[in-house]
């Protein structure tokens, strides 16, 4: 039969009987004697199994598997491991097997050869694909994408998956997703792409495939490893079955039934984002794809919120469709407030036009992402050096001005983090509208770098305090990392803003400035 098989084992005598054994079932094999020797093979040759003494030299056995199993290159090998089951994790990978090192070399080859077999089914794509010359073809209902996609992870396939079926109303449905040596990297299905597009494509019960290999050369826009990605969609798809409610139809419209002035700073993310998605659509397809989300959460939250009373569910279309939001971004009341809010906050006799929103980034990218972002939005105007980056990290500058009527506007004044400028940040906070925080890139390690700014800011008399989250393309940020990260979260309202989706970014800005406001 075909396959390979290396073996790491500093027994020469034992590794030799085991080369035999699997030789004799047509199996070729290497045999090394330590654990840098056995990562140099492996890297080199990509066997289809190995077996590894647990307490090799130099590597042990289980690091070795570790090694190789995050390795892009030697993923999919197949670990089987010669040692005392008591001495270590039974066997990380759940597929992996603990042999005793007195085992016999028959056993051992007959379970080298089973694995073999295993991976060559996979590799043959299973029931429900037709492989020719040029890809392979196939129905979701015989073949669901979760088993494409982890055949083609096995096999290291690259090259782009068509997916097609047929929608409510008769129209046709289509999707893609495109995969790197065997890696999911992007996917695609209407206006959604990413991750959210791949849970909804692994939701396809029916429908056709076709694989066509080709190079792939595109910006990822999923980064998460597939196999934990696989498993995530299938969890979803389990979760929705169990759904004990029945969820509102996507062709439906919702109204939301109160003031979203009236709702509470701090909310949890995904609801926050549902109803600024609301204020601009009202149909539940529309708000589904806004959001960024799973489909399956942003359904049950929108049930949740009609069951509470703030929606109301209407199937026929209210009014015009698909009205553009006004071009401002205040309303006439809310720079009423702000005037008002200046003339009694300000020194008696002085009167000034702007309120002061002072601005500290985590990192110097996340102050120049704030601005390129800002840039866009009506009534801004922004220093040169803030819209070409290079504001100095050691000043405290103003960055521009955002106009909230003809007479009244914010001004965002930047002071550095470094904890050399601690006495000042009181100082310039002093008479500040509010404080607004800007985090970039990992969220543990923008908030580490924020977190003084912050609780000495908390300290200042009615102080108010915000955090903007710049979401870069791809990135989401979980319930779970929000409480681990942001301890005083109850405190702060947080916004959570993509830089890849100008829309969707000037919606929540719209709402993050009119909470800003007094």
């Amino acid at each position: 039969m075909k396959g390979s098989v290396l073996i790491a084992d500093e027994n020469g005598e034992r590794s030799g009987r085991i080369a035999a054994a699997c030789a004799e079932r047509d199996i070729h094999c290497r045999v090394v004697p330590h654990g840098a020797a056995a990562l140099e093979t492996a890297l080199a040759t990509l066997p289809d199994v190995l077996v590894v003494q647990r307490d090799l030299p130099l590597i042990d056995g289980e690091k070795l598997g570790e090694i190789l199993r995050t390795n892009p290159r030697t993923h999919a090998v197949e670990v089987l491991y010669l040692g005392d089951r008591a001495g270590g994790s039974d066997g990380q990978a759940g597929s992996s097997r603990v042999f005793s090192p007195s085992a016999a070399p028959d056993d051992i080859a007959e379970s080298v050869r089973a694995v073999l077999d295993e991976q060559r089914k996979e590799q043959e794509s299973g029931e429900g694909a037709r492989a020719d010359s040029d890809g392979v073809e196939g129905n979701l209902a015989q073949l669901p994408l979760t088993d494409l996609l982890q055949l083609f992870h096995v096999s290291r396939k690259t090259g782009a998956v068509e997916l097609e079926r047929k929608g409510n109303g008769g129209h046709r449905e289509n999707g893609r997703v495109l995969v790197s040596g065997g890696d999911v990297v992007h996917a695609v299905v209407g206006t959604v792409e990413g991750e959210k597009a791949l849970f909804r494509l692994i939701a396809w019960e029916r429908g056709s495939f076709t694989f066509r290999p080709e190079p792939v050369f595109v910006e990822p826009t999923i980064k998460t490893p597939t196999l934990a990605l696989l498993r995530e969609g299938r969890r979803q798809l389990e979760e929705w079955d169990r759904l004990p409610v029945s969820l509102p139809p996507m062709d439906a419209h919702v109204t939301l039934k109160i003031q979203s002035d009236s709702l509470p700073n701090v909310i949890h993310p995904l609801t926050q984002e549902v109803l600024l998605v609301l204020e601009h659509y009202s149909r539940i397809r529309d708000v589904v794809d806004q959001c960024s989300y799973p489909d399956y959460q942003v359904l049950r939250m929108i049930h949740t919120l009609i069951r509470r009373g703030m929606l109301s569910l209407r199937r026929d279309v209210p009014g015009p469709k698909g009205a553009p939001p006004r071009a401002g971004l205040f309303s006439p009341n809310q720079a009423s407030r702000l005037r008002e809010w200046l003339n009694y906050e300000s020194p008696r006799g002085s009167r000034s036009g702007d309120a002061k929103l002072v601005v500290a980034a985590a990192s110097p990218e996340a102050c120049r992402e704030f601005a390129r972002v800002m840039n866009r939005l009506p009534g801004v105007e922004l220093t040169e050096a803030a819209l070409a980056g290079e504001v100095p990290e050691d000043e405290i500058v103003s960055l521009g001005r955002m106009a909230v009527d003809t007479a009244v506007g914010l001004e965002f004044i930047r002071v550095p983090v470094g904890k050399d400028f601690r006495p000042l940040w009181p100082l310039v906070a002093h008479g500040a509208l509010g404080v607004l925080l800007l985090l970039l890139g990992p969220l543990s390690v923008a908030v580490g770098a924020i977190t003084p700014v912050a609780e000495e800011m908390r300290k200042l008399p009615r102080s108010r305090v915000f955090h903007l989250m710049l979401l870069e393309k791809g990135q989401g940020v979980g319930p779970e990392a929000l409480r681990e990260n942001i301890s005083l979260l109850d405190e702060t309202s947080l916004f959570l803003i993509p830089q890849e989706n100008d829309g969707k970014a000037g919606i929540l800005l719209r709402e993050m400035f009119g909470r800003i406001l007094p």
